[in-house]
């Protein structure tokens, strides 16, 4: 059963399937990607290294009276040689070295025996006992060697400053480079999704815009897919940044310090509940934040179009009412969002800080305690708030995904719908037309089980003119959609020169089949833009037509003449003018069959003359089937079909149908008898 692209049942089983689709438009940028990826890679070791230098900075080079030192038998470039009161000395050592020098094994073996910590007092250094900085110190370290150790950490600062201006550079090289990479792929997935829905849509038959309004279409290629893009730019820019930047801090930590790690993780499991809990509400309100959007886009189309009649009828009031009471819903709905994320948000936030706390708490105990360097706590701190910023992006970019799938289940509705006219695998040629016109048991319904024409048959001969007359509803204008397959017929055959019009691409069909309609559609543009089409004819040709039906002499006091522009819905043409206009394109591409629905309808005496004169020469030598309401425009015709609930129920020339005093002629009677 078809269905309305707004009726959609939004559940998480097809999100994965959703999301495959949507990644399915960034395979021809596949290397592309792949590149950004590598440079997301290095910029996720790049922001892991800054925080370390400083770490290093601080507890290697800056807090050296902090750092522990421990007796070493030999000496090398990391140990600080003592030489003053050797004899001093317990074993003959004479050396000592900083911990932050030592592995994890010697740093094992040595504590046993001690620990020292050099301090400088009054310009003298002394190495103290640690945990006994009270009393009087061990060694005396001569000043000069003193000057010379402190010189390494000098240079060492300077290193470690450039490394660390290296490292920003490479940040802001790397970050704008993999930003432009993965945009520009982005815009151009966009462009492909874009074009692909719009080619879609203009593909479908018109049952498919019977069952949407033209605003929801609107919202699918313009909010729905801008969901989308923002899902591409912004969600594909740092959804890998932070599940490496994650990973990375993680394992960092980890192999810094297990215990402060592992207090600083133990919030994760109420971050993943909190997010659960929110997941079902969030994507519900997101899908029905777009249908209210769709319903305003839907009314705001609908009005704008229809402004004139609003203003004849004066329902400005009633049209306001009911925009009001939809833009109250969807702010209503919007606001139901915002409360959501209101929550959301700062229960992240809280946890966030809650962490941080007893990070600094325990931290700084262990600090004290001697069992920690200032520098290590900096770098936990540091990388925890790293931490939870991807988190909380990834929050956001959960919030963007999730209006992006609710979006693209949208779209894709679109692009699954199915109901197309098809063409034939193996069309037959349909070129050189003769216009000869056969209806064979034709049956056909718009709603299944309601029956619009019933088992009609028909036939009209090459360059015969046929007139369609009956009460509104008969079914004349389906004949000709039928006749266009605009519509699938359910039942029977409709023949052109005796070829099945289903064995022909619609293509061919249609540009041999000339259709005029009553409410005459201008584009924007220019006159002469709205009579080619597109079509590569001459100016030449194009006034040559237009004088043939009688639309040269208006366009020609046109300021513009043939250039002048077409303003929306043509509102500066009157309605003879639109509809020569429409002769005159209608004739340019020459078709052997001609369709007219009431061409004189609502016209003035004179344009209706001009019009009338037009129509003889665009039926002359085509074969022409026209819709009539007045019948005194239809005399002339070869033959008048009288359809009444679907069905033919009189066949005949004006002159026999008027003798037969059958319907025709209540018809008639009912127009002309005063």
């Amino acid at each position: 059963m078809e269905r309305n692209i707004d009726d959609i049942n939004y559940q998480s089983k097809n999100s994965k399937n959703t999301f495959r689709r949507m990644l399915s438009y960034a395979r021809p940028y596949t290397f592309q990607l792949i590149l950004t990826f590598l440079m997301i890679v290095v910029l996720t070791g790049l922001a892991l290294v800054s925080p370390y230098l400083i770490k290093v900075a601080i507890d290697e080079h800056i807090q050296v009276e902090n750092i522990k030192m421990f007796e070493y038998p030999a000496a090398n470039e990391h140990t600080l040689s003592i030489k003053y009161n050797k004899d001093n000395m317990e074993d003959g050592i004479d050396y000592f070295i900083r911990e932050t020098d030592l592995s994890k094994e010697e740093k094992a073996q040595y504590e046993d025996k001690g620990a020292y910590h050099l301090k400088e007092e009054d310009g003298r250094a002394y190495l103290y006992k640690s945990g006994d900085e009270t009393k009087s110190p061990v060694y005396e370290v001569p000043m000069s060697e003193y000057k010379a150790y402190r010189d390494k950490d000098f240079k060492a600062i300077n290193k470690l400053s450039l490394y660390f201006l290296i490292t920003i550079i490479l940040t802001f090289v790397l970050d704008y480079l993999q930003t432009m990479s993965i945009t520009i792929a982005s815009q151009k997935m966009i462009y492909s999704m874009r074009t692909e829905v719009y080619d879609h849509i203009i593909s479908r038959s018109l049952s498919f815009f019977d069952r949407n309004a033209i605003g929801r279409l609107t919202t699918r290629l313009t909010n729905d897919i801008e969901a989308i893009s923002e899902m591409y730019s912004d969600v594909m820019i740092t959804l890998f940044k932070d599940i490496f930047m994650l990973a990375g801090i993680m394992i960092f930590m980890l192999s810094m310090d297990l215990k402060l790690s592992l207090l600083s993780f133990i919030t994760l499991p109420f971050i993943f509940a909190i997010s659960i809990f929110f997941r079902g509400k969030i994507r519900k309100i997101l899908a029905l934040s777009r249908k209210k959007l769709s319903l305003i886009n839907s009314k705001l189309s609908e009005n704008i179009s229809g402004m004139r009649l609003i203003h004849i009828f004066g329902k400005e009031n009633k049209i306001n009412r009911e925009f009001d009471e939809a833009n109250a819903d969807y702010r209503n709905t919007m606001l139901r969002r915002v409360k959501i994320f209101s929550i959301y948000r700062p229960s992240i936030d809280i946890i966030r800080n809650v962490a941080i706390a007893s990070l600094i708490y325990f931290g700084a105990k262990e600090v004290l305690n001697e069992t920690m360097y200032f520098g290590m706590l900096y770098l936990f701190i540091d990388y925890l708030k790293k931490f939870f910023m991807p988190i909380m992006d990834l929050t956001e970019k959960y919030n963007i995904t999730q209006s992006a799938m609710v979006s693209a289940e949208r779209v894709f509705a679109i692009l699954d719908d199915k109901n197309e006219i098809q063409n034939p695998e193996n069309p037959l040629p349909f070129d050189d037309i003769q216009g000869e016109i056969e209806f064979r048991n034709v049956s056909f319904s718009y709603i299944e089980g309601e029956p619009v024409l019933k088992n009609i048959s028909f036939k009209i001969k090459k360059g015969e003119s046929v007139a369609l007359v009956g009460p509104t509803g008969s079914g004349k204008t389906s004949i000709i959609s039928l006749l266009t397959r605009f519509y699938e017929i359910d039942e029977g055959e409709i023949l052109i020169d005796g070829i099945n019009i289903n064995d022909v691409r619609k293509e061919d069909l249609r540009k041999n089949i000339g259709v005029v309609l009553q409410d005459v559609f201008l584009f924007s543009g220019t006159i002469r833009d709205n009579i080619k089409l597109n079509k590569d004819i001459s100016d030449e040709e194009i006034i040559k037509i237009s004088k043939y039906v009688n639309a040269d002499s208006f366009i020609q006091k046109l300021p513009g003449k043939y250039d002048e522009p077409v303003m929306e819905r043509a509102s500066t043409l009157s309605s003879g003018q639109r509809q020569l206009l429409s002769f005159a394109r209608t004739l340019v591409y020459e078709p052997k069959i001609l369709v007219l629905d009431e061409a004189t309808a609502n016209i003035d005496t004179e344009t209706e003359l001009l019009i009338q004169d037009a129509v003889k020469k665009l039926i002359k030598g085509r074969t022409s089937i026209a819709i009539a309401h007045r019948l005194s425009t239809i005399q002339h015709v070869d033959k008048i079909l009288v359809i009444k609930n679907g069905t033919i129920r009189e066949e005949g020339t004006h002159q026999e149908l008027l003798d037969k005093k059958g319907l025709y002629y209540d018809l008639y009677r009912l127009q002309y008898d005063k």
